[in-house]
């Protein structure tokens, strides 16, 4: 080693080596060195810049744990080793590079722009980035040689630095013996004393966030100007970049593309054909900005922190850590987003362009034409990736689900050709909403059954224009328009057809007249489909029904048990699509004269059109119906054969006159059989449809997510991602 420490014989103090003097001001060591870091990473990060513009090959990083020192058998202390191959620095060069804050190695008159020997863009511009180290560490020891000369050492140590600042004392950090296994060209700073605070991350956690600060993770030779970063003697690789395991969807701007090995498997890639920020002034980007599954994929790994940004590199290291708030972008995609753009043109040296970057190179100063334009045209790539995950996104979520819910693939598959797109597209927006809290699976449950039952209620009217504003609904509106369970469950065909099914198997069942009788009234004026299927939804009025009685008294008439009389069981009025209908059940066992019937329904239809007309309900003529159930045909004590030749016909002649008719207690039943026998047969799809809903319930959905949990990520094959092509680097 050229110097040597000088000292005193006796009890005098050692001379103070002046061979290395530190200048800087106290000011600047707390704000730009103690506490402008917060984290070992971010730390190592400028080491490794600078082990980069040294024309390195390699950059090794080493956590050693250290010797007990409570006695308690745990080794409290790591220490920190970067060691770097690269060109080294003599005394004269530690001095005025690495010992002197602020020194801009591209300054005129220093070092240029490019590294000598690769030709490698300078990463360092301030000269500030070696201050770092002293919030990780209280205590550094610095080791450098170049190549065929001598090894030199020195130490500095935070508490003398910071004594002799405040005395306004130069500060000489005092040179030390150079180990054996340091005395090699390149540098090795070792960094002890750690903050625990800030050196509390592991190997791991350094590994992933080291692999996304930097630009260099391709397979380049180092004698063809390569260079690896190494972390306790295994090189940082593509496997290392956790944001890239999760992704889904990625958008790349042209240049060299990420190796497939890197990605995850099934991954859909979009290119994006321009990176051409400004053509006048030749500012372009490359990199990737991609989506993950759910926002929760950025933030689960506290080993890799936050990767919900996209990180901006110049000259292949970070000078802005996140841009997405910068880009006034508040669709739904931007919660799904990570990245890593590379705009050299943020840092360029030509004349007329200033350094940009803050010191902690986290930030930019906003209002720099190049931050500006930046910001245009990455929010433009926004607006258009965003539209395009919108599309496929659904498609996507959609295939997991239903490879997830059998039983609900089977019901797509059973729809009409025509429904099944929709269908699909339906159940991706659902299965990719982001629940959160206790109640997720009882949410997710809820949203499904909802969006089955509403698919299934639309797809009933075959209405191809509402299947297709179910199916493209945003997932902004999805909740609200989906929610409403009970309201499209109320209105939902299957339970019209479990309804109809259960009384037709009711009334097929009973053959005492009295049950029939008895069953029919409980029935008929809630389901007067029974009558007529084109009466889907009539509705009473009871309104109408009291102001008959007391304009006919007579004709609505009640005995003392407030029964009616005349040997009805009961009377209701309906409305039907504009008709007016007046329904009167007769005992099964009464035969009523057809003359009887004609007299009583030219009464109520009578009174009906009075009231209808005092009330002013109809500008026009009100359509009025009479229908009368019976147990047996009407008797025809008026026919005189040849007048009327059938008995039908007398009938009609009897009722023609209030739009009046008659059926019969068995044969509502019967054409009930007939006319519904489709519904009938269908009850098996109804019960899929059930089977199906329970399948969707929130202790089902809950289990089938706490699968999906455990299952691996669908990252790349750590192995596979190690070794891309040759041709593969990072974007």
């Amino acid at each position: 080693m050229s110097t040597t420490v000088i000292e005193d014989a006796g009890d005098t103090e050692p001379e103070i080596d002046t061979t290395f003097k530190m200048t800087v001001e106290l000011s600047v060591l707390e704000s730009l060195g103690i506490n402008l870091y917060s984290n070992a990473a971010a730390v190592l990060s400028e080491l490794v810049a600078n082990a980069y513009d040294a024309d390195a090959g390699t950059v090794s990083i080493t956590w050693q744990p250290r010797a007990d020192t409570d006695g308690d058998g745990a080794e409290k202390l790591l220490e920190v080793v970067v060691t770097d191959d690269g060109s080294g620095m003599s005394v004269k060069e530690l001095n005025a590079r690495f010992l002197k804050a602020g020194y801009k190695k591209r300054a005129s008159g220093n070092e240029g722009t490019t590294s000598p020997i690769w030709e490698r863009p300078y990463m360092g511009r301030k000269g500030i980035g070696k201050l770092s180290v002293f919030s990780l560490a209280e205590v550094v020891e610095v080791y450098s040689q170049t190549d065929g000369g001598d090894a030199n050492g020195f130490v500095i140590k935070v508490e003398e630095l910071e004594e002799c600042i405040k005395n306004e004392l130069p500060y000489h950090p005092q040179p030390i013996e150079v180990p054996d296994e340091y005395k090699k060209k390149g540098t090795t700073l070792v960094l002890s004393s750690l903050k625990s605070k800030r050196a509390g991350l592991t190997a791991a956690a350094l590994r992933k966030r080291l692999a996304r600060r930097f630009d260099v993770l391709d397979m380049t030779p180092i004698d063809e100007g390569g260079f690896h970063i190494l972390v306790n003697g295994k090189r940082v690789t593509y496997a290392d970049r956790q944001e890239l395991k999760k992704l889904e969807f990625i958008w790349e701007f042209p240049g060299d593309k990420i190796p497939a090995a890197a990605l995850p498997k099934g991954i859909e890639r979009f290119e994006i054909s321009s990176g051409i920020v400004s053509a006048e002034k030749g500012w372009t980007v490359k990199g990737w900005f991609g989506t993950t599954k759910t926002p929760t994929d950025l933030t689960d790994d506290p080993d890799a922190g936050s990767l919900k940004n996209i990180i901006v590199l110049a000259r292949k290291r970070p000078i802005q850590e996140g841009i997405i708030e910068k880009l006034d972008f508040s669709r739904l995609f931007g919660n799904y987003v990570t990245g890593q753009i590379e705009a050299d043109f943020l840092d360029l040296d030509e004349e007329g362009y200033d350094d940009i970057a803050t010191s902690d190179r986290q930030r930019l100063i906003e209002d720099d034409e190049r931050v500006i334009a930046l910001q245009k045209f990455l929010r433009q790539a926004f607006v258009s990736a965003a539209e395009q995950w919108s599309n496929a996104r659904p498609k996507r979520e959609a295939k997991d689900a239903l490879a997830r819910y059998p039983k609900l693939q089977g019901w797509v598959d059973e729809l009409p050709q025509w429904q099944q797109e929709s269908a699909r597209t339906m159940v991706g927006t659902i299965a990719g909403l982001e629940f959160e809290g206790k109640t997720a699976a009882e949410d997710r449950s809820a949203l499904f059954r909802s969006g089955v039952l509403a698919f299934a209620r639309v797809g009933l009217r075959q209405s191809a224009q509402d299947l297709e504003l179910l199916s493209n609904v945003t997932a902004a509106d999805l909740l609200p328009l989906l929610g409403q369970q009970d309201a499209y469950e109320a209105g939902l065909w299957v339970d019209i057809l479990r309804s109809r099914v259960e009384a037709i198997e009711k009334l097929q069942d009973l053959t005492d007249a009295n049950e029939k009788e008895k069953v029919l009234q409980e029935h008929l004026f809630d389901h007067l489909w029974l009558l007529d299927p084109s009466w889907e939804r009539a509705t009473g009025s009871e309104q109408i029904e009291e102001n008959l009685r007391k304009i006919a008294p007579g004709l609505f008439a009640k005995d003392k048990l407030d029964k009616e009389i005349t040997g009805r069981i009961d009377i209701r009025y309906k409305t039907v699509g504009g008709r007016h209908v007046i329904v009167e059940l007769k005992r099964y066992g009464v035969k009523v004269d057809a003359r009887k019937l004609a007299e009583q329904g030219a009464k109520y239809a009578a009174a009906l059109a009075s009231l209808l007309s005092q009330q002013q309900r109809d500008h026009e003529i009100p359509f009025i119906e009479v229908v009368f159930v019976l147990g047996q045909r009407p008797g025809s004590s008026g026919w005189v054969q040849g007048i009327k030749s059938t008995e039908d016909e007398y009938f009609h002649s009897q009722f023609e006159s209030f739009n009046g008719s008659y059926r019969l207690y068995d044969a509502v039943i019967q054409s009930a059989q007939t006319q519904y026998q489709e519904y009938l047969e269908a009850s098996s799809q109804a019960r899929k449809l059930d089977d199906l809903l329970s399948t969707l319930s929130p202790d089902a959905v809950a289990e089938e997510e706490e699968k999906t949990d455990t299952v691996s990520d669908g990252g790349a094959d750590p192995e596979a991602a190690s070794e891309p092509s040759a041709s593969g680097i990072a974007t």
